[in-house]
C-alpha cells in the first residue's frame, strides 16, 4: 500500500514507518524539519496545516502521528487531526490516528476513564483531555474513514519489539500480569496490522501486551 506518515519524526511515528518499509509498503514521510530522521527514502517537508488535498492524494493511508506535551499547543490534537480529515473527506483514504490511553474506559457504563481515575498524574492530564477531545470530534465524522488507536496505560518508549500484543476496544483492558503495558515498537506492528487488516471503520480500538 501507499501510506503517508504525517508528524514523521516523532518517535512513535519512526517505529511506525520503519515497520511499514519492512513490510513492503511504499512510505512517504512529512516533517516540518528539514533533516529526515526515518527510514524512509521519501520526505516532504510541510507542517501539517500546511498540507492540502493534493499532498496526500494517491495514498491508501495516512497515519497521523502528532502529539505535543506544550501547554499553550494542546488545542492542536484536535485542530491537526481534522485539517487531515477534512483533507481526506469523502475519499477512500483511511485516516489512522496514533491515539492516547487517557480517553479508554474503566467501567462497563463508559462513564470512567484512565484520565479520570484518581491514580492519574496530574501533568499528564491536559495531554490526555486534549487528546481525548480529537477522539470526540472525530466520532462526529462520518465522512472519513478514519481509526483511532490507543495504546496500553503504560507506553513503553524503549520497550522491546516482542510480537505479543493483542487487541482491545473502548475499555481499558489488562494482561494475564494484571498489567496494562505495550512498547512503541509492538504498537507499530499492531498500528500496521490495523492498516493491513482494513477493519475498525469509524472505531476507537486500543492495544496492549498479551
Amino acid at each position: 500500500m501507499k501510506i503517508a506518515v504525517v508528524a514523521a519524526n516523532g518517535k512513535v511515528a519512526r517505529k511506525v514507518i520503519t515497520e511499514a518499509i519492512k513490510r513492503g509498503h511504499d512510505v512517504t514521510a512529512f516533517g516540518r524539519h528539514k533533516e529526515n530522521n526515518t527510514d524512509a527514502s521519501k520526505y516532504v517537508i510541510k507542517d501539517i496545516l500546511d498540507l492540502k488535498k493534493e499532498d496526500l492524494e494517491g495514498f491508501d493511508v495516512v497515519v497521523d502521528a502528532f502529539g505535543t506535551w506544550a501547554s499553550e499547543a494542546m488545542h492542536l490534537h484536535t485542530v491537526t487531526s481534522q485539517h487531515l480529515a477534512d483533507l481526506l473527506e469523502h475519499t477512500n483514504t483511511r485516516l489512522l490516528i496514533v491515539g492516547g490511553a487517557g480517553s479508554l474506559y474503566t467501567n462497563k457504563e463508559h462513564t470512567e476513564t484512565v484520565a479520570s481515575g484518581p491514580d492519574f498524574p496530574h501533568d499528564w492530564l491536559p495531554v490526555a483531555n486534549a487528546m481525548a477531545d480529537s477522539l470526540n470530534a472525530l466520532r462526529k465524522r462520518n465522512d472519513v474513514h478514519w481509526t483511532y488507536l490507543s495504546p496500553a496505560a503504560n507506553f513503553v518508549a524503549d520497550g522491546e519489539a516482542t510480537g505479543k500484543y493483542a487487541f482491545a476496544g473502548e475499555e481499558l483492558t489488562l494482561n494475564k500480569n494484571n498489567e496494562s503495558t505495550i512498547s512503541y515498537a509492538d504498537y507499530a506492528s499492531a498500528m500496521l496490522d490495523v492498516i493491513e487488516n482494513g477493519q475498525h471503520d469509524k472505531e476507537r480500538i486500543s492495544v496492549y501486551a498479551d
